[in-house]
């Protein structure tokens, strides 16, 4: 019994044995400022949490942890609450990092946020936020958000700022309705949002279905579905 317990413990306690265990892309980062972007491992939680993420290690000095990343559509990201609290996906891919980490990063310290979008024509544009957070899971993961710094794509942030995270079947908003379920998504809804950064994959300009693509309505407006967009946190130093 004891030797079957040590075998599932073993990848456990190695990890808790290696030397350099960064909590965040930052802390890779100033380790090592001529890293590229990529997939790199942190532990959000100690040595037990090893996880992967994308780290941008090139926008505005690098240092970025990515937590939401839409770019093909591969990945579905219609999913229930439990699944937006643990995470899914891969960082070498589409993923969401999961609300139970980004809690665990921004509440210690302060955090900036920039979003990165594309659309379909291969224009860019970003959105910069000077303070980011988020509350715990009794609170319903609240979003704070603040410091707008525009990057070409306006402000469709601040109208979700003070709002509960929301799932089809776990519904938080500020609506009788449910947003998720409208909207084919789940963020952080008001009622319903200018933001669906969750929603539907699918190409461009398209009112089929209003509303439910990967929207940034301050640039694009509701209809147009955006090619990529991410969400990425560092600490402010």
């Amino acid at each position: 019994m004891s030797s079957v317990l040590l075998l599932l413990l073993a990848p456990m306690l190695a990890s808790c044995f290696v030397r350099f265990m960064p909590e965040d892309c930052m802390d890779i980062h100033n380790q090592d400022k001529t890293l590229k972007s990529g997939v790199f491992t942190i532990y959000p939680h100690g040595c037990t949490s090893a996880l992967e993420v994308y780290c941008d290690m090139e926008t505005d000095g690098g240092g970025w942890t990515v937590f939401q990343r839409r770019m093909d559509g591969s990945v579905n990201f219609y999913r229930p609450w439990n699944e937006y609290k643990s995470g899914f996906g891969r960082a070498s891919g589409e993923y969401w990092l999961g609300l139970e980490n980004i809690y665990a990063r921004t509440r210690r310290g302060n955090h900036e946020l920039w979003v990165d979008m594309e659309d379909f024509e291969g224009q860019r544009a970003f959105a910069r936020y000077s303070s980011f957070s988020i509350n715990g899971r009794a609170d319903g993961y609240t979003l704070h958000v603040s410091g707008f710094s525009n990057g070409g794509a306006n402000d469709s942030l601040a109208f979700h700022d003070g709002r509960k995270f929301s799932t089809f079947d776990n519904d938080q908003d500020r609506t009788g309705e449910n947003c998720a379920k409208l909207y084919l998504g789940a963020f952080w809804y008001a009622a319903c949002h200018l933001a669906n950064p969750n929603g539907l994959y699918h190409w461009g300009d398209d009112n089929t279905v209003p509303a439910v693509g990967i929207l940034w309505a301050s640039w694009k407006g509701h209809d147009y579905s955006l090619k990529s967009m991410s969400f990425m946190i560092r600490p402010v130093t």
